[in-house]
């Protein structure tokens, strides 16, 4: 397994950058306590989770306070380019127009985002 692969997060670790990127800088309690509502996570659980995330620079630690708190290193754009650049790679060939393609015909999309979609294809056009 390659050091990239191993840096990519599993759903688990989705759903706690999920919680950290909405409520910002937070202890393992209270990504706990927000897990908890949305699906009855453990906190043991949600502890070795954040630990694994640490070592694979995922989230930083400040251990400088009690208790720690935990901050994601890439904002939610940012990793969401990451996981895009990656999945375009490895599942479409580095094709981007077909990514979109596949994406655009497996679900339904709003006016607005039609809307979005054409903005950014005219703008590319006149770049």
């Amino acid at each position: 397994m390659t050091k990239r692969e191993q840096r990519r997060p599993t759903d688990g670790e989705i759903e706690i950058l999920r919680v950290l990127w909405e409520r910002g800088p937070s202890t393992v309690r209270e990504v706990h306590r927000t897990l908890e509502e949305r699906r009855g996570a453990g906190y043991t659980t949600v502890l070795k989770l954040m630990q694994i995330m640490t070592d694979k620079g995922l989230v930083e630690r400040d251990a400088s306070v009690r208790p720690q708190i935990y901050r994601s290193t890439k904002s939610a754009r940012q990793m969401q380019q990451r996981l895009v650049g990656d999945m375009l790679d490895r599942i479409f060939d580095g094709s981007p127009g077909e990514m979109v393609l596949r994406a655009l015909s497996s679900r339904k999309t709003t006016a607005d985002e039609r809307d979005r979609i054409r903005r950014m294809l005219d703008d590319l056009e006149n770049a």
